[in-house]
């Protein structure tokens, strides 16, 4: 079994804000994989599919972003899922609209909601893919930024991104995440349809 998560917080107040981008990712997945109506267990959203016959369950934590190692701890135990086996999905302000960016491990980077998980499962070799909100806005503070929903020129943008992330998503279940990294970060400026080449700029010590 694979185990794709989305970061967001719950609850229509929430939708479509920069910090919801996970759980945007994670419903394009389930209308591709005709995945049904969720259910509700370990405090979260589920819903198991066969990818490629591969079970995939999809799971949404439906407290809120800073508890998500609740329901992503609870759901891991419970199925016997490995770490290597689970892509956390989440936004990241360090990187900007438009942008993806694989990693097979490292530091939560400032996203509270992926610190709670690594913080609940104890180590931090999780894959994650981050979907680009930012830049932070200087007179911003975090909290009220990626609470915000974005202008009509990134959301549009930020749509197609949802879907090119899901694509990502797909081809981690198919090829793993070093093909994803080799494939997607520096999206868009690089294309997706060969991965010749890894982005130059892909160190950063925040692992943003």
């Amino acid at each position: 079994m694979k185990v794709v998560v989305g970061l967001g917080n719950p609850g229509r107040r929430y939708e479509k804000t920069r910090h919801n981008v996970g759980f945007d990712v994670l419903r394009q997945l389930s209308r591709r994989w005709n995945a049904g109506t969720p259910r509700s267990k370990f405090e979260a959203e589920l819903a198991e599919v066969l990818v490629n016959r591969e079970k995939v369950l999809l799971l949404c934590p439906i407290t809120f972003m800073n508890e998500s190692g609740r329901a992503v701890g609870a759901a891991l135990d419970y199925f016997d899922v490995a770490p290597e086996d689970v892509l956390i999905v989440c936004d990241d302000f360090n990187l900007p609209v438009g942008r993806l960016r694989f990693r097979p491990s490292g530091s939560a980077g400032g996203q509270k909601g992926l610190a709670d998980i690594l913080r609940r499962v104890g180590i931090q070799e999780i894959p994650r893919l981050r979907v680009g909100i930012g830049p932070l806005k200087p007179q911003w503070k975090v909290a009220d930024f990626v609470l915000s929903r974005f202008d009509s020129a990134d959301r549009e943008i930020v749509d197609e991104l949802v879907a090119v992330a899901a694509d990502g998503v797909e081809d981690w279940l198919r090829e793993g995440v070093a093909f994803c990294m080799n494939r997607y970060n520096g999206y868009p400026n690089k294309s997706t349809e060969s991965g010749d080449s890894t982005c130059a700029d892909d160190e950063s010590p925040r692992d943003a």
